[in-house]
């Protein structure tokens, strides 16, 4: 009995030996920067000062008095709300296309998928010559085409923020191909070809079949967009740096120019925490939608 316990507690530290260095390096890298995070956006510090507790300051401020703050949240919204679904959309078309017996399918999977794993700075120089309003060939068809003043794209305030979300749908839908492709191999064929004896043409195949079967996975990819999405912040430093204007200023621009721009941390804090608190009732209401829906089918 002593030495199956002993086997027992040998296993058990074996196991939390694996999971130690994982969890040393979430709680010295997330967890005490969250926490710092938490109380600074109640103070008010430029890093050079001591830090200077100020209460519910930083939020009154943010709520009453700055504008930047809610002009960052509406594009945060707008980039989000948008992105997610067509990202979504053009990943699942794509997943069905590329299940289908087909020739060089792995070729067009590889070429799919490699702006994912392609570095960012080089698709977005790529994208942003492709759409650049004076030389890019994207501007120049448009001419060809009977179009005397085709958009600006990143150089206009309306265009801006479309031009952003392309980019960001080019390079990550073919990821998210992949991950519906890995559901879609998952279902029988067999379901298909009796739909089909059965008289049901591929739009009431893809309803009663298809989607049913990918709806957990369209869930995942739901929370993980909308997540990358609220958080986003490279693309728009690379790119446009917020502008013009603050026709593409994010949240989470907003939080890094406070920070590291005006040496604002409290203050960053404090916006860091709405977009924390944004994105934790988000994926809250997920969940539930999730269990629900789950039931409902």
């Amino acid at each position: 009995m002593e030495k199956t316990k002993s086997l027992a507690r040998k296993k058990t530290l074996v196991a939390y030996s694996f999971i130690l260095p994982n969890l040393i390096g979430f709680f010295v890298f997330t967890f005490i920067p969250i926490v710092f995070s938490l109380l600074l956006s109640f103070c008010e510090w430029d890093s050079g000062n001591p830090i200077k507790f100020v209460g519910f300051k930083n939020f009154i401020v943010m709520f009453t008095k700055d504008s930047s703050f809610w002009i960052a949240l509406k594009n945060t919204l707008y980039y989000t709300v948008v992105t997610v679904p067509v990202t979504m959309a053009f990943a699942l078309f794509l997943a069905i296309l590329m299940n289908k017996q087909m020739k060089g399918r792995v070729f067009f999977r590889s070429v799919l998928f490699f702006p994912y794993v392609a570095s960012l700075v080089a698709v977005a120089v790529v994208w942003m010559a492709l759409f650049n309003p004076d030389r890019g060939p994207v501007n120049s068809f448009l001419m060809v085409a009977g179009i005397t003043n085709p958009p600006r794209w990143a150089a206009s305030t309306t265009w801006a923020m479309p031009t952003i979300i392309g980019l960001t749908v080019w390079k990550g839908m073919g990821y998210y191909m992949i991950v519906y492709l890995a559901a879609l191999q998952g279902v029988s064929a067999e379901l298909y070809e009796a739909a089909s004896l059965d008289g049901a043409n591929k739009w009431n195949q893809f309803l009663h079949i298809t989607w049913p079967s990918v709806t957990p996975t369209t869930f995942f990819i739901l929370m993980m967009l909308m997540v990358s999405t609220f958080k986003s912040y490279d693309t728009m430093y690379i790119t446009t740096q917020g502008g013009p204007g603050e026709a593409t200023k994010v949240l989470a621009y907003h939080i890094y120019n406070s920070a590291f721009i005006s040496s604002r941390f409290g203050y960053a804090s404090a916006v860091a925490m709405v977009l924390f608190g944004i994105i934790m009732i988000v994926t809250l209401i997920q969940f539930k939608g999730e269990k629900k829906f789950t039931s409902y089918l």
